[in-house]
C-alpha cells in the first residue's frame, strides 16, 4: 500500500537564480540609490555570467556578496544589466506587469483627459527599456531590451488587461534596438493594425499618426506642452514656420491658436502628407502650406527670398546621439539657429530644439544663442521647455531628460 503522505511533490522546486557580482571599487553606491544600469566594464564577466542567454534574469550583488536587486543581463550589451525590481526574489509575472502598468496609467489618467499620451517612459515608469504609447484603444510598444522582448508575451497580456486596448503593435524600428542585438521586425501582437491614419487631438488640432509607417511609434507626444507654449505667441492672423515639422506638430498648434498662416517644412514626404491630412481634418486647409526639402536647403532659401515669419519653430531629429557625436552635433544646431533667426521679423519669436540627450541643456541654448548672434540678431531668452509629464525622467538617469527647448524673442 502505497502513503501517498509521503509522495513526492510533483511540481520541482524552481532553480535557484544566477548572481552576478560588481567588480571592486565599481559603482554600487549609485546603484543603490536608484541608477538603473550596470555597464559591461563594473561587472565580473567570468564564463558563467557570460553564457547567461540574452533577456536572463540575476541578482545582483556588490562586491561583498551583498544582493542589490534583480536585474536582467545581456552580455552583447554594453549596458550588461538592467535593474528591474530592488527586491531579488521578485517574480516577474503577470502580477507584477500589471502592477508597473497600472501605476503608470493611473498617472497618465490623472494628467490627461483623453487616452492619447505615453503611458511607459521605460526606466522612469519601472520598465528598463520599453517605451509604450497609446492611441485610444491602440497601444504601440517599443521594447528596446532584450528582457522586454523575452517577456513580451507577458506584457502584452498586462497591457490588454490594464487598458482595454483591443489593438497592441510592436515597433521595433530605431537604433536603441540593434544596441541590444535585437532585430527590426515590427509585429502586431493583438487585434488587427490600423489600415489608415489615427486621428489624435491635442492643443486644438487634430493630429494624424500612422501607427504602422510611420516614424517611432507614429507620433511624438512629447512636444505637447511646447506646442501650446508656441501657440501662446501667435497673435491672430501671424505667419508661422515649422522647420523639421514632421506631421505638423508646432504649425497645427499654432493655427489652432489663430495663427494666419502656417508652412512646415520636412524632408519626408509622408510626413507631410500626414500634416496636410490633419490641417484637412482640422479644418485649416486654406492656412496650411507644406515644404518638402532638406531643412537647411529650405531655411538657406527662405533667406534669400527674404521671408518673414512672425514665429519660426525648428525641431530637428537628433544631432547629437552620442558623446562621440556631441561637437559635430552642436554646430548642426547653431547652424539652424543662424539661418533661421533672419527669417524672424522684428519683434518675433524663434523657438529651438534638441531631442539629443548628449547636448545637455546648457550646451544647447549656448549654441542656439551663438547661432542667433551670428544671424545677425539680439535675442532675450523666454522659456525653456522639456517633454511632457507623461514623459517622466528618473532623476538618477539624465538620458531620461533628453528633451530641451529654447524659445526665444528677437530684437
Amino acid at each position: 500500500m502505497t502513503d501517498h503522505a509521503h509522495a513526492p511533490d510533483p511540481t520541482p522546486a524552481p532553480l535557484p537564480r544566477p548572481r552576478v557580482k560588481m567588480k571592486p571599487k565599481s559603482n554600487a553606491r549609485a546603484l543603490r540609490h536608484g541608477f538603473p544600469w550596470v555597464y559591461a566594464n563594473e561587472l565580473v564577466t567570468d564564463r558563467r555570467t557570460r553564457n547567461l542567454a540574452p533577456g536572463s534574469l540575476a541578482v545582483l550583488e556588490d562586491e561583498a556578496g551583498r544582493a542589490l536587486g534583480l536585474v536582467a543581463m545581456n552580455t552583447a550589451s554594453k549596458i550588461i544589466a538592467r535593474m528591474l525590481d530592488r527586491d531579488p526574489d521578485a517574480q516577474i509575472d503577470h502580477a507584477w506587469f500589471v502592477a508597473r502598468l497600472s501605476q503608470a496609467q493611473a498617472l497618465r489618467a490623472q494628467l490627461y483627459d483623453a487616452p492619447a499620451y505615453r503611458l511607459v517612459h521605460a526606466e522612469a515608469d519601472g520598465l528598463p527599456g520599453v517605451i509604450i504609447d497609446r492611441f485610444g484603444d491602440t497601444c504601440v510598444v517599443q521594447p528596446n531590451a532584450a528582457w522586454a522582448e523575452v517577456h513580451l508575451e507577458l506584457l502584452t497580456n498586462a497591457l490588454a488587461e490594464v487598458t482595454g486596448c483591443q489593438v497592441i503593435l510592436k515597433n521595433a524600428s530605431g537604433r536603441t534596438r540593434a544596441l541590444d542585438g535585437l532585430d527590426d521586425q515590427s509585429a502586431v501582437l493583438k487585434g488587427s493594425a490600423p489600415t489608415a491614419p489615427v486621428p489624435v487631438v491635442m492643443n486644438g488640432a487634430t493630429y494624424m499618426a500612422d501607427l504602422t509607417g510611420g516614424q517611432k511609434t507614429g507620433l511624438f507626444y512629447d512636444q505637447r506642452d511646447n506646442q501650446a507654449f508656441a501657440a501662446r505667441l501667435v497673435a491672430p492672423g501671424a505667419r508661422v514656420l515649422d522647420v523639421f515639422s514632421h506631421v505638423g506638430g508646432f504649425g497645427l498648434a499654432m493655427l489652432a491658436a489663430g495663427a494666419g498662416h502656417a508652412t512646415c517644412v520636412d524632408g519626408s514626404a509622408p510626413a507631410l502628407e500626414l500634416a496636410q491630412a490633419g490641417a484637412d481634418a482640422s479644418g485649416f486647409a486654406d492656412r496650411f502650406a507644406a515644404r518638402q526639402g532638406d531643412a537647411f536647403d529650405v531655411l538657406t532659401a527662405l533667406g534669400e527670398e527674404g521671408a518673414q515669419f512672425d514665429v519660426v519653430i525648428c525641431d530637428p531629429p537628433a544631432f547629437a546621439p552620442s558623446k562621440q557625436a556631441l561637437e559635430a552635433g552642436l554646430r548642426a544646431y547653431e547652424r539652424v539657429a543662424k539661418l533661421a533667426a533672419p527669417l524672424v521679423r522684428p519683434g518675433g519669436y524663434l523657438g529651438l530644439c534638441s531631442c539629443s540627450h548628449a547636448a545637455d541643456l546648457t550646451r544647447f541654448r549656448n549654441a542656439s544663442a551663438r547661432g542667433i548672434g551670428k544671424g545677425g540678431r539680439r535675442a532675450q531668452l523666454l522659456h525653456t521647455g522639456s517633454a511632457g509629464a507623461d514623459h517622466p525622467q528618473l532623476p538618477q538617469l539624465a538620458e531620461s531628460g533628453y528633451l530641451k527647448s529654447v524659445f526665444f524673442r528677437l530684437d
